[in-house]
């Protein structure tokens, strides 16, 4: 899962400040058989109408706003994972400025090995969320644990780290096929640096549990647990990069 989210408007920002609530208009429901991809924040968007709700037919103006309503991002972090779907010729939209959620799952591609939160391809299903790979990274995060220190609801850069890497040491062992590409070194380190961007407390200098939690499990923004990333100032690509850098200075112990 390395793609995943990445036009700020105002009114908007003033409704998904309402804690307890979704912003009007962008309640969070689910579709079956809709279109969706391997990577819960892009899924999240669409959950929440953001993106198209049937993950369908997404052109980068859909994709650059919807990252900036939803997660405060500037429209430019948007462009990247855009640019790389349609190099990679992805889209099974017949339109080639579009693609389909779903078309994210092509293996190798944008999605690799090693997912938080799926199964790697060789394995089976590396679409759908996976409860047995997401419960081993959650165990690692201590997720559940949420008291009764303060510290207790929150993920540090640290613990993120170290659950990413053991879950890649994991599907090594598990997969023969295992592709540890320069995308996929690249990319893992990379997708955890992402959502902790999104889910971001600045003053807590982690990411909270609950947020993490509704995230990936439910693939719904965490607004009724006091998402507000309006709030704050819009996330750019220095935001992405400085916290993997952070991610990649922790020292992980060989086993």
């Amino acid at each position: 899962m390395k793609l995943s989210v990445f036009a700020n408007l105002g009114l908007l920002g003033l409704a998904a400040s309402a804690r307890g609530r979704d912003p009007e208009g962008h309640e969070y429901r689910r579709q079956p058989g809709s279109s969706r991809s391997p990577c819960p924040g892009l899924n999240a968007m669409a959950n929440h109408g953001f993106l198209p709700r049937s993950g369908e037919n997404i052109d980068l103006a859909t994709l650059r706003a919807a990252v900036g309503d939803a997660y405060h991002y500037e429209p430019a972090a948007a462009d990247g994972p855009f640019n790389e779907a349609m190099s990679f010729n992805l889209t099974t939209t017949g339109n080639s400025s579009t693609f389909n959620l779903a078309d994210l799952a092509k293996h190798d591609a944008i999605e690799f090995d090693g997912s938080l939160s799926r199964n790697d391809f060789f394995l089976g299903d590396n679409l759908h969320f996976d409860p047995a790979i997401w419960g081993t990274v959650a165990k690692r995060l201590n997720l559940y644990k949420t008291g009764p220190a303060e510290k207790d609801k929150y993920v540090t850069v640290e613990a993120a780290a170290k659950a990413r890497a053991a879950r890649v040491k994991d599907a090594m062992r598990a997969n023969r096929d295992f592709n540890a590409s320069a995308s996929q070194i690249q990319g893992s380190p990379g997708t955890t640096a992402l959502y902790l961007t999104t889910l971001w407390d600045p003053k807590a200098d982690a990411a909270p549990k609950a947020w993490i939690k509704a995230f990936f499990e439910e693939e719904r923004i965490p607004y009724r647990e006091g998402y507000s990333p309006q709030s704050e100032p819009q996330k750019t690509l220095f935001d992405i990069g400085a916290l993997f850098q952070r991610v990649q200075a922790v020292k992980i112990d060989a086993c």
